[in-house]
């Protein structure tokens, strides 16, 4: 199913080029329906798509075919295009396990980490774990030749901003003064560093409980000798989301808040050395060509209690509105530069089904 077999606006041409498209902004402004649209509009040109959402809503999900529970594995979308359209929801732990067998010397040890107690933790618990293992999902299916495009629907803007950085915070880990403590007495390295291991063990067991300790030195010894696949796979991941093969895309309403996080995300990528190639700004009010002053001054000229009056203050407010929004989407305009803003209006239809988002792709693929 196609909204439009011939493409012709901005975000037509991205799709057609680009290896990964990352769209990001805040919650609640049609992200997950974007990025859902954008896959199917590449499948409709031909090309083979995966879509990697975090976290869609129920009856998009049910839209895609994708189970509740979420498997990590992709879900064909059935519809009339000639590519292939599949849809994954990120399952951090199945994610993480799946990096821990493959950078593991033997089956032996993947299996001691998988099955210790602080592993089972920080694998679908930690703060910042799923950001960076859903950088690790877009990397493994970006680096699978059965795709042609990955769409990334990543978390709200805030969190989003650890899914760009988590490689980079995985890098500082390995380099941080505690994690070379608790690693060193598993090297043999300088006796010094053991004794300051045990001593800093022997303080946080009494807090912690011994138990926990156990299972944390337990943990380190199992991750010995994968610390260079990690950073190699952390610089890999980090290198890839600065491609120009990658393409990031905002998406945000035309409420003040929604643009402020939009720019706020555009104003730091520009700050990482990242372009932004595209802005999608859902729910625009109509524009009536009348300004809101203009419509107002007939309203009073009329007075409120006649036809006229009431259609012309009708008009005023509805304008008044519109020029807000545009008001609103000045900041972001200079943040974004070049880069074009694709606006989408109130659409009559729910997007809880393929003809709805089919609806919103004949918007997003037209020009600007």
């Amino acid at each position: 199913m196609s909204s439009s077999a011939h493409p012709r606006g901005p975000l037509a041409q991205l799709i057609s080029d680009a290896r990964v498209v990352v769209t990001a902004g805040s919650g609640g402004v049609g992200k997950t329906s974007v990025a859902a649209v954008l896959g199917m509009e590449a499948a409709a040109i031909g090309r083979r798509v995966v879509v990697v959402t975090i976290d869609p809503a129920r009856r998009l999900a049910d839209a895609l075919g994708l189970d509740s529970e979420g498997t990590g594995e992709p879900t064909s979308v059935d519809g009339e295009w000639p590519g292939d359209l599949s849809v994954v929801m990120l399952d951090a732990k199945s994610t993480f396990d799946a990096l821990v067998v493959g950078g593991a010397a033997s089956t032996s040890q993947a299996e001691r980490i998988i099955e210790n107690p602080l592993y089972r933790s920080i694998s679908g618990a930690l703060s910042g774990t799923q950001e960076y293992m859903a950088t690790e999902k877009l990397y493994e299916l970006a680096t699978d030749d059965s795709w042609d495009l990955v769409v990334v629907d990543t978390p709200p803007t805030r969190n989003a901003l650890d899914f760009l950085t988590a490689p980079e915070r995985l890098l500082r880990f390995f380099d941080h003064r505690l994690y070379k403590i608790l690693t060193a007495p598993s090297r043999g390295v300088l006796k010094v560093a053991n004794v300051a291991a045990q001593t800093f063990l022997r303080a946080v067991s009494k807090v912690v409980g011994g138990d926990l300790i156990d299972d944390v030195i337990d943990f380190f010894n199992a991750f010995e000798g994968m610390e260079a696949g990690f950073r190699e796979r952390a610089a890999e991941v980090d290198q890839m989301l600065r491609s120009d093969d990658t393409s990031f895309v905002l998406v945000a309403s035309p409420r003040r808040d929604t643009v402020a996080e939009a720019k706020f995300f555009a104003d730091h990528l520009t700050g990482l050395g990242i372009e932004v190639r595209a802005a999608v700004v859902n729910r625009m009010s109509p524009e009536f060509g009348v300004p809101s002053k203009v419509a107002a001054t007939w309203a009073s000229a009329a007075g409120a209690e006649s036809d006229f009056g009431r259609l012309a203050s009708n008009l005023a407010e509805l304008a008044a509105t519109s020029e807000l929004e545009q008001e609103h989407l000045e900041g972001l305009r200079s943040a974004m530069g070049q880069a074009p803003i694709v606006k989408v209006p109130q659409l009559q239809r729910e997007l809880h089904d393929l003809e709805g988002l089919a609806e919103l792709g004949k918007w997003l693929m037209a020009e600007p």
